[in-house]
């Protein structure tokens, strides 16, 4: 995407060159050259003019991303290293114990009997105690994911492997399944572009989910990762895998490098893992071939994308609910159909820094749905960087802790300082989560990335082009997290308005030019999370479990600029029966409910606009309150009117009204740094409210000044 300012207003288009061939490419500022050893020359381009439909115009082609269930924005835990279940067990009951947010629980390889796909180990995670310990966690609302590597164990007694060489679907060099080494050994590469491969792979889902009745599915090492190089054949002389070995990674076959043919050494060499390695290195030999003699030189790129597809179709099979799964290799298009993280970050400042751009360019890519690894993957994380990597960590799409077994255990509730700091962002979280999962709606319908560069609501203002700092969630929600080790403040940017501190709303940011950073409080355990003026956003009370937090009530958030007289906000909310594989308006399945408010004088409007009311009714999802920032005093005179009938008359339980006015306003800018202004309140709430979401409503009350 090209970002440009031409007579003050921002301009955007992109450019695709759909090609799963190996290519350099370079930008140098002012061009951008592609090196391309193969394929079609295939370029689309997007006239945009901004980026949110440079985006809508990108996903209309490669396909929208996938809807996600609700439970996915919930926070994940994870850790190759579980050796058995009891460990799983204790991890679950350490959430719980330290009253931080949890909703799904992951095995990386561990449940595996000796690292084969679909198996279970029958030591550390027999079946038995594995279903009741699923039905007990299934009962609470949490759920259960595990991993499966593409590499499927060359073994004559494991049933995968007989069913995958009857239906003969791996991928083959010189007419013979195409040997490779992956975390159990020799194996052999299913072939996910062959019909028989893709209906092979569904069964073994299938048969795997009648095991163990997991919620989604994590496909890893799918760029495919080889722990070997070349064409290699089983040792005669030592064992392979080394029984215990430590260094399970390291290549035991005997292989020898293939370089008799054009595929395996082209001519032109393009910088493969950022090395100049062959280009078959740790991976499927070029030469290798897929169904139809498609090259694996040609097909490389999409084997995570066919995998994604074909685990996608085996997990829609099943019970009809929406799918969940998590990829690391990705191709054009595949947010369609997998969410992603983004492989084994480092637990440093550098990679926590880096992680928003990574997730910005997903977002941009259409495949909104992603994070990092929080606290790093390996080495150790210092409990320092844990804090701030959380606090961040919080606001990603996809939130999830995960480790190697090597590094010490980084669970949440480890130190005491990061359990206190996930209480608080991921309390943040909690209670935004009808926010986040109505921008995976949007997204679903739009492209438009969860997770946005702040460009993309503010194309005009040039000093944020370049902004990979701070991230914008939707429109109008602003993160500027602690990125540097030692800081316990941050300089941030602030587009012109006004931006309300959404853990204490009386800490407002009013920017005039937008131009100059505003340095921000940020002590150890607080993240900074902003909403912007003109927002209505809809937030409930939270929990530490998805399923119950988003059958709370709601809260709306208005945010009108500071002292306005005239203004407008305006916001939605999308609520449905998550488990429906298609996420879509459908009366009796889910509700969408549009709001604006508007401040005329004294005079302020609340009103709704409900599209399919009768899914949020039958749930009793109600409106508790009303928090309007930005107006001076506190409020009178309300009026009700509840689906155009007044409220008493309607006989909605809107119990008993009342007004609240906030605390005085502590405004921080360019100006002043942290001026109190307590004369001037910039909350007002009106509680006491069971408005059925449900419904079209419409509030009214003006506003006074107390003497």
């Amino acid at each position: 995407m090209d970002l440009r300012s031409l007579a003050g207003r921002g301009v955007a288009h992109a450019v695709l060159l759909l090609n799963s061939n190996g290519m350099d490419v370079f930008y140098r500022g002012t061009s951008l050259t592609y090196k391309v050893i193969g394929g079609l020359l295939d370029f689309y381009f997007f006239a945009g003019a901004t980026p949110l439909a440079v985006v809508d115009q990108y996903t209309s082609m490669i396909g929208r991303p996938a809807p996600m269930p609700y439970w996915a924005f919930g926070f994940h835990q994870c850790r190759w290293g579980y050796k058995n279940l009891s460990v799983v067990e204790g991890v679950v009951e350490g959430y719980r114990n330290a009253q931080i947010p949890l909703d799904v629980i992951w095995n990386d390889d561990d449940h595996m009997d000796a690292a084969k796909d679909f198996t279970l180990d029958p030591v550390n995670y027999p079946r038995p105690k594995l279903l009741a310990f699923l039905d007990k966690i299934h009962a609470q609302g949490m759920k259960y994911i595990v991993l499966i590597d593409p590499g499927i164990a060359v073994n004559n007694s494991y049933g995968v492997y007989q069913r995958g060489m009857a239906r003969d679907i791996f991928i083959k060099l010189d007419g013979q399944p195409y040997l490779a080494q992956v975390w159990p050994g020799p194996v052999y590469f299913p072939d996910f572009l062959n019909p028989n491969g893709v209906s092979w792979w569904i069964d073994e889902v299938r048969r795997f989910h009648d095991l163990v009745p997991v919620d989604g599915l994590w496909i890893d090492m799918n760029e495919a990762s080889n722990f070997c190089t070349g064409k290699c054949t089983i040792p005669k002389k030592h064992q392979c895998p080394i029984p215990d070995s430590k260094t399970p990674w390291v290549c035991c076959l005997d292989c020898k490098n293939l370089t008799n043919t054009r595929w395996d050494e082209p001519p032109y060499k393009i910088n493969a893992s950022g090395q100049t390695a062959r280009l078959g290195f740790n991976t499927i030999a070029t030469s290798a071939t897929h169904y139809n003699g498609i090259l694996e030189y040609n097909a490389h790129s999409l084997y995570g994308f066919s995998q994604a597809i074909a685990t996608h179709k085996a997990l829609q099979g099943l019970q009809g609910k929406r799918p969940f799964i998590l990829t690391r290799s990705t191709f054009v298009g595949s947010g369609a159909y997998a969410a992603h993280w983004t492989g084994d970050n480092k637990g440093t400042w550098e990679n926590l820094r880096y992680s928003i751009s990574t997730m910005l360019n997903f977002g941009i890519f259409g495949m909104p749905m992603v994070g990092s690894d929080i606290c790093g993957f390996y080495p150790s994380p210092t409990e320092e960087l844990c804090n701030r990597w959380i606090e961040l960590g919080a606001f990603y799409p996809f939130s999830r802790d995960h480790a190697n077994f090597a590094s010490p255990r980084q669970e949440l509730y480890v130190w005491e300082s990061v359990a206190k700091s996930a209480r608080n962002a991921l309390g943040m979280r909690y209670k935004l989560l009808p926010y986040l999962y109505t921008l995976n709606y949007e997204a679903h319908l739009t492209g438009a990335p969860v997770a946005r560069p702040v460009f993309f609501s503010f194309p005009d203002f040039t000093p944020c082009y370049g902004l990979s700092t701070q991230f914008l969630l939707g429109a109008g929600v602003m993160v500027s997290p602690v990125l540097e080790e030692g800081a316990t403040s941050v300089r941030a940017l602030f587009p012109p308005g006004t931006w309300y501190n959404l853990f204490d709303t009386t800490k407002v940011v009013v920017s005039k030019a937008g131009e100059a950073p505003v340095r921000l409080d940020a002590p150890l355990n607080e993240i900074n999370v902003h909403v912007y003026q003109g927002t209505v956003l809809p937030m409930q009370r939270g929990g530490v479990i998805s399923r119950d937090a988003r059958a709370t009530p709601f809260t709306l958030v208005v945010a009108f600029p500071l002292g306005a007289a005239q203004a407008d906000a305006e916001g939605a909310v999308y609520v449905d029966d998550d488990e429906r594989p298609e996420m879509a308006l459908a009366e009796g399945q889910a509700t969408y409910v549009r709001f604006h408010a508007s401040v005329r004088g004294r005079a302020v409007t609340v009103r709704s606009e409900a599209l399919m009311g009768s899914y949020s009714l039958r749930a009793g999802l109600v409106i508790e309150k009303l928090t309007v920032l930005g107006l001076e005093g506190t409020g009178k005179d309300i009026s009700i009117v509840v689906d155009g009938a007044d409220a008493d008359a309607a006989a909605v339980a809107t119990s008993s009204p009342y007004f609240a006015a906030g605390g005085g306003a502590k405004l921080q800018g360019e100006e002043g740094e942290g001026v109190e202004d307590s004369q001037r309140s910039v909350e007002v709430d009106v509680g006491g409210l069971a408005l059925p979401l449900g419904k079209s409503f419409t509030v009214t009350w003006n506003m006074q000044i107390e003497a």
